[in-house]
């Protein structure tokens, strides 16, 4: 979940707002009039299979656009009530199909995951990934499980990340460091949390970190950028929706899409180019994972090569789609446990008792910590990093629920409506860890009631990464520090929807010393 590029759900919230939208939809409706007789609503194929799923009615050229809501994965939820599990929105010729129940997610996600193996490659997605190169985009095939085979048994297996467990120690501590220094101030969680994993996955890729006095400024600076990338790349944008347009790129998304990547090509070229000289970024000779990636290379399958347009993919991937998706589920599961002050309790006094507070959080006490590992599970239920996964898109026209899917439509699944189904969860809305203290959930993907990370062929690739970086995160922070707001802020818990779910107000809180000796600061 947490390590793929994140880019196909809509940032609805942009489309909304943008107003230059109108502008560019009017031109659009002028050169698209020949298609205004096509009968988007068809209720039955020409052929006698089943209609397409129930659905709001569209309009002519448009479908459904004009009534989408910011908030897409409350949107899909609401819909959902009104015309079932499996519904259809016309996305201008694009057809959308979003499923909300974990039956039919099973249908999708594992009866017919070969068929719904493949993405919806948006225009923006080609731009960021090199030609959409990396292991999100790729199609199911050889080339895509020579990616996932690099990913998941070479990058990120156990073993691997074993490995690197110093890196994320060092990173860890000096966080745990700077907030020491910021002790009684404001701090902005996100902002630290989003850096921290940043420098954890630019360290494990090639040895560069931010360090001193540019961690909070540049901690602002990188999260910004990244978030403009995956704006870009989850937009609305015409080229996807109406293809004869593509190349006029009437929103300028692709363009703008192109100047950010290549602001992180720049830094693939240069650590490239070191790597080829055999030199770290501290000028000494580099193990790191881009090294690894070189000789993979030029030692790989001749059939299915590992090219260095791959490279470049995989390390986008890393970069952009590893960093948002922890930082801000840590967000999440920090204002959760201060929003109540007795799960806050429970977490620390188990700290307490496995940890004490005469050292420092260590990775080998994770396994120790069942109630955080529940804390972990209860915010990944109640704020899933990708409330609609990526989407899927049928490599053939299919049934799902006795209805037709068409090939090539867009498939939502609302992963966030299913983890707040009442039917399925007591109490659903509420924040109870306990709930997962059984030991009965996990993140494999079989169970359609609770899967995060998603399920099937395409499921997260980052998935141990992502748990290894929370919960030692997550546990540093909590045992280190005693939190609160500031002194007549409320604590908000509101989301926002975008690729990656988002906190709506960032979470700014204020860190108490709380271990027993100052030096387990340093």
């Amino acid at each position: 979940m947490m390590f793929q590029i994140l880019i196909n759900t809509s940032d609805i919230s942009s489309f909304v707002n943008d107003q230059n939208f109108p502008v560019v939809l009017s031109s659009c409706l002028g050169g698209l009039a020949i298609l205004c007789f096509i009968l988007m609503y068809i209720k039955k194929s020409n052929n006698g299979q089943p209609p397409l799923p129930p659905g709001p009615k569209p309009l002519p050229l448009v479908g459904n656009l004009l009534s989408l809501d910011p908030e897409l994965h409350i949107y899909f939820t609401n819909l959902s009530k009104s015309y079932g599990p499996i519904l259809t929105l016309w996305l201008g010729k694009k057809v959308g199909i979003v499923i909300s129940s974990p039956t039919l997610a099973r249908e999708v996600l594992k009866d017919q995951d070969t068929t719904f193996a493949n993405r919806d490659v948006p225009a923006a997605a080609r731009e960021a990934t090199y030609g959409g190169k990396d292991i999100a985009w790729t199609p199911y095939g050889t080339e895509w499980r020579m990616l996932r085979k690099v990913c998941v048994r070479e990058m990120l297996s156990n073993t691997t990340l074993d490995s690197v467990y110093a890196l994320r120690q060092k990173e860890l501590r000096q966080t745990i460091k700077f907030l020491y220094g910021q002790a009684g101030k404001p701090v902005n969680v996100g902002e630290q949390m989003f850096l921290t994993v940043l420098n954890v996955i630019t360290n494990m890729l090639w040895g560069g970190t931010v360090k001193g006095e540019e961690r909070a400024s540049l901690g602002a600076e990188f999260r910004q950028v990244v978030n403009e990338m995956t704006g870009c790349l989850g937009m609305i944008n015409i080229s996807d929706l109406y293809p004869g347009l593509a190349r006029y790129d009437l929103q300028g998304v692709q363009k703008k899409t192109r100047i950010l990547a290549g602001r992180f090509d720049k830094i693939f070229e240069r650590m490239i180019d070191q790597r080829m000289k055999g030199v770290g970024d501290d000028g000494k000779e580099s193990k790191d994972f881009l090294q690894f990636l070189l000789q993979l290379k030029d030692e790989g399958d001749a059939k299915t090569p590992l090219t260095m347009t791959h490279i470049k993919a995989l390390l986008m991937d890393m970069v952009v789609g590893g960093t948002d998706t922890t930082s801000n589920t840590v967000e999440f599961a920090l204002s959760e446990i201060m929003n109540k002050p007795q799960v806050l309790s429970k977490v620390q006094q188990e700290l307490d008792t496995v940890v004490g507070k005469d050292r420092i959080v260590e990775e080998s006490d994770i396994q120790k910590l069942p109630y955080l590992h529940a804390v972990m599970k209860e915010a990944l239920r109640l704020h899933p990093a990708l409330p609609l996964l990526i989407p899927h898109c049928p490599s053939e026209t299919c049934i799902v629920g006795g209805y037709t899917i068409p090939k090539g439509a867009r498939v939502f699944i609302n992963v966030w409506a299913i983890h707040r189904d009442p039917s399925i969860w007591e109490n659903s809305l509420e924040f109870h860890p306990e709930r997962f203290l059984d030991g009965k959930w996990d993140y494999s993907g079989n169970d359609f009631n609770y899967f995060p990370f998603g399920s099937g062929r395409r499921i997260c690739a980052g998935t141990a990464m992502a748990e290894r970086m929370f919960m030692f995160s997550l546990a540093s922070l909590v045992h280190s520090f005693d939190w609160r707001v500031p002194e007549g802020k409320n604590l908000d818990l509101e989301e926002k929807f975008g690729i990656v779910l988002k906190k709506r107000m960032p979470l700014v809180a204020i860190p108490t010393p709380r271990l027993s000796d100052a030096s387990l600061y340093e």
